[in-house]
């Protein structure tokens, strides 16, 4: 039996709510029915459809009750809005947990692998506890504190933004003993008027929950680094930075791709530590030391973070690397899919021209969303990066990448298409025996179908 969760009596006095029907006790929280788990307390949100139309389902799913704004069948505890009511319980799991140290991860890229590499930290030191996928915004946040064990020692979350007022309640929410901002870039600039700087200052709210003396652990390499930590010290925080930069804490003296992964040689407070890794993507250096420290600042000791860092796996979507045979024989596969910026397919694409191939280094690309009127622009100055890279072959979906395609040499373009769809005809035809194919773009622009598509041949095959 799993660890007990909540009782019926917590629940309802930690969201001020009515008991109806027989008490019960919830060893999970849930919001979607169709991942339900027996013993889980299932969470009626409303949304495009009416969380209350799936308590039935729910509750066959083995979920031994339900929070709700109308009657319901079963075990229910009734209040009057169901995402107040679970903010109040990730609230009433905060305080109960009275010892645990809580981190905070944003930024514009990088946040969610960094987030999962400080799991994986924590959990290999005990009672660890922390975001799953990217529940980083007002519902998965309290989801993930609604969630947390009282027995937790320590735990990280997640919090991503789309526009500005959207961190600050997440930060004052979790209370954060620490908080890493792994960079600001041009991400959802085109929701702020002024730009990067308002991203930055988007960012800069992940101190309004910061505990007092709490540590901030900042990019030292990125261009609003100063502006961050000044925000930082305002609100109380110890500033810890990390990156290349001479006077980082954590400074990165070289990271070097092996056949496993890579080997990170860096000084933190000026001390030697060396360590390895399963991925091999050079912006993974200054990744893993914001981890490294964000461990440290939760009070891991440096050897427990060498160790999580050496032993985790890089996450589907995000750099996850497969061996396909496709039509024309065996190829390696980088799924990037989940989502894309300049900044983080630049990152990509030196990822790819740095992996030995016995065949072609083949990007595929899908169009960069939220970048604002300079968006074409923006795709056709990733022309430059592919040239510096290396890149073989360059496969494009989408209008936007249209603008990428029309600025490559002729020997680079593999296929331009205006839709994911319309373009997997064309990449799973293409690609061959050695080849080391990386699809990336943002999630709505559907890369993750040309990586189906590719593993479907595979399976075909």
């Amino acid at each position: 039996m799993s660890e007990l969760l909540w009782t019926s009596s917590e629940v309802a006095a930690a969201v001020n709510g009515r008991l109806s029907g027989p008490a019960f006790l919830a060893e999970g929280v849930s919001i979607d029915s169709r991942e339900v788990e027996a013993g889980d307390l299932f969470v009626a949100l409303s949304g495009e459809r009416d969380g209350h139309e799936f308590v039935p389902a729910a509750l066959k799913s083995g979920a031994t009750g339900s929070l709700v704004s109308k009657a319901a069948p079963g075990s229910a505890i009734l209040v009057d809005d169901t995402l107040a009511a679970l903010a109040d319980l990730g609230a009433a799991a905060r305080d109960r947990a009275a010892e645990a140290r809580r981190g905070a991860v944003t930024g514009s890229v990088g946040k969610t692998s960094v987030t999962q590499a400080v799991l994986a930290g924590l959990k290999l030191a005990g009672d660890g506890h922390g975001s799953v996928r990217s529940f980083n915004n007002h519902i998965g946040v309290p989801l993930t504190l609604a969630r947390m064990p009282r027995s937790t020692r320590r735990a990280v979350f997640e919090m991503g933004m789309n526009h500005a007022g959207e961190i600050a309640p997440l930060s004052r929410l979790v209370r954060p003993h620490a908080v890493a901002v792994t960079n600001v870039e041009a991400v959802h600039v085109e929701n702020f008027p002024d730009g990067e700087a308002g991203v930055a200052k988007a960012k800069a709210e992940v101190f309004a929950g910061l505990e007092v003396g709490g540590a901030a652990i900042l990019n030292a390499d990125n261009a609003w680094t100063g502006e961050l930590a000044s925000a930082a010290r305002a609100a109380g925080g110890h500033v810890r930075t990390f990156g290349a930069e001479e006077s980082a804490d954590a400074r990165l003296i070289r990271i070097r791709a092996t056949s496993e992964g890579a080997e990170v040689e860096s000084r933190i407070d000026g001390a030697t530590f060396d360590y390895t890794l399963r991925q091999s993507a050079p912006h993974w250096g200054p990744m893993s030391l914001c981890a490294v420290l964000m461990l440290q600042a939760l009070g891991l000791e440096l050897a427990d973070a060498a160790r999580a860092l050496s032993a985790f796996e890089p996450l589907a979507g995000r750099g996850a690397a497969m061996e396909v045979t496709g039509r024309r024989g065996a190829f390696t596969l980088i799924d990037e899919s989940f989502n894309a910026s300049p900044v983080s397919v630049a990152a990509a694409l030196a990822a790819l021209g740095a992996r030995p191939a016995d065949g072609r280094r083949i990007a595929v690309l899908t169009d960069m969303l939220e970048l604002g009127t300079d968006a074409p622009a923006r795709h056709a100055a990733m022309a430059e990066t592919v040239e510096s890279a290396g890149i073989d072959l360059v496969f494009c979906a989408g209008p936007l990448m249209r603008s990428l395609w029309d600025a490559l040499p002729t020997a680079r373009r593999g296929a331009w298409a205006p839709s994911a769809a319309d373009l997997a005809p064309a990449l799973t035809e293409a690609v061959g025996a050695g080849d080391v194919v990386m699809a990336k773009g943002s999630k709505a622009s559907k890369a993750s179908l040309l990586v189906r598509a590719l593993v479907d041949v595979g399976e075909a095959g």
